[in-house]
């Protein structure tokens, strides 16, 4: 879900919890416990078990892509469950890294659900970039900023297969697209074979001074989605499952 890859935790943050319980009294312990996984906080990976082990719940639990909620200037890039919210503590993130987009898992196998870019802008994918690209935008909500959108996991699970269209091969700087342009096929690769569910991360990225892209994987260098897609999708205002347009809510 980010420029860098993802791994697995292993077993330590249970030794942290067990070492907090025994040091600090059950009740400190479960404090620490719901501070690591971000416990009563967020209901996301629930949400989202329940959405990928049962297919009948998935037209329930979708929300419709490709369309813009009403005087909202994105389009929604995919379609399916937006399951991971912003700023979202639910694992693999916590109280104190939080995800940075929002995830959209789609219904279906492998390159079949379509990602689109979610307004005008200039598209890079850099050299080693096997199932992300960035488009570069003048920020429809503040004139004179330069904002960028971030779309990945478009690859297979090993990353041998890119998902992205081949109308952007790896190296490309600086690609005009219009809003709704297809960029590429949802895939589950979460980078050095580091599997994931099949989605699509996309997130809103800072420019720095020179206009250029900040770094993906910190919060505080995204911008919360909720006002560009007419949505909310930021986990402090506790949306309820589905996401809907906030005029529709």
């Amino acid at each position: 879900m980010k420029m860098t890859t993802h791994k697995q935790r292993g077993c330590w943050p249970w030794i942290f919890v067990l070492v907090a319980l025994a040091g600090l009294g059950l009740a400190a312990g479960m404090l620490a416990y719901n501070w690591y996984f971000g416990v009563g906080e967020s209901d996301s990976n629930n949400v989202i078990y329940r959405y990928l082990i049962n297919p009948a719940e998935r037209p329930g639990l979708t929300t419709e892509g490709y369309v813009a909620c009403p005087d909202a200037p994105f389009i929604l890039p995919s379609q399916g469950l937006i399951g991971l919210l912003y700023a979202d503590p639910a694992r693999p993130y916590n109280a104190t890294r939080r995800h940075t987009g929002i995830d959209i898992f789609g219904d279906g196998p492998n390159n079949t659900v379509a990602n689109v870019a979610a307004y005008d802008g200039w598209l890079t994918r850099l050299p080693d970039w096997r199932s992300t690209v960035i488009i570069r935008h003048e920020d429809p909500l503040q004139p004179g900023r330069t904002i960028w959108t971030y779309y990945t996991h478009m690859a297979s699970t090993d990353g041998s297969v890119s998902y992205i269209d081949a109308a952007f091969p790896a190296g490309t700087t600086n690609r005009f697209v219009e809003q709704g342009t297809l960029l590429g096929h949802q895939g589950d690769y979460g980078g050095d074979g580091y599997s994931v569910a099949m989605h699509l991360h996309f997130s809103i990225v800072k420019g720095d001074r020179n206009g250029e892209f900040l770094n993906e994987a910190i919060l505080e260098n995204t911008i919360d989605p909720t006002p560009y897609l007419g949505m909310e999708v930021n986990i402090a205002a506790d949306p309820k499952f589905p996401i809907r347009c906030a005029s529709a809510s």
